[in-house]
């Protein structure tokens, strides 16, 4: 038990930018465990796109090129923020290496046309 993280990539476009239904069609990009600082950022842009959901659990924010720009810089600044839970962790700066592998990964499913989303489940 814990927080278990993940991109995921799908061809779908989705109306809205949080809270929506993926279908079938999407597949894994990028997973993290216990990483709750880059889970904080993340709920931070889920509110931002108008998220409802309050405990930000087991729904999806898409991630667009300007999230990644901004995601990118808050961890190159070392901007993410502090985040604690249950069972979640604790991020120890040491994330910064997979977290920039995966900032690659996201725009070159991007530049393909595929749509990127994170989601979590704690």
């Amino acid at each position: 038990m814990g927080l278990d993280m993940y991109a995921m990539i799908s061809d779908e476009s989705f109306e809205r930018e949080v809270d929506f239904k993926p279908g079938q069609d999407m597949g894994e990009l990028h997973y993290w465990r216990k990483h709750p600082n880059l889970h904080g950022w993340m709920k931070t842009l889920y509110f931002e796109k108008g998220g409802e959901q309050q405990d930000f659990n087991c729904t999806p924010v898409t991630l667009t090129e300007a999230d990644l720009a901004r995601l990118e810089a808050d961890i190159k600044a070392g901007n993410l923020p502090p985040t604690e839970g249950f069972f979640f962790g604790a991020s120890d700066g040491s994330e910064s290496e997979d977290d920039l592998a995966f900032i690659a990964k996201a725009r070159e499913a991007i530049a393909d046309g595929d749509t990127v989303f994170y989601y979590a489940w704690w």
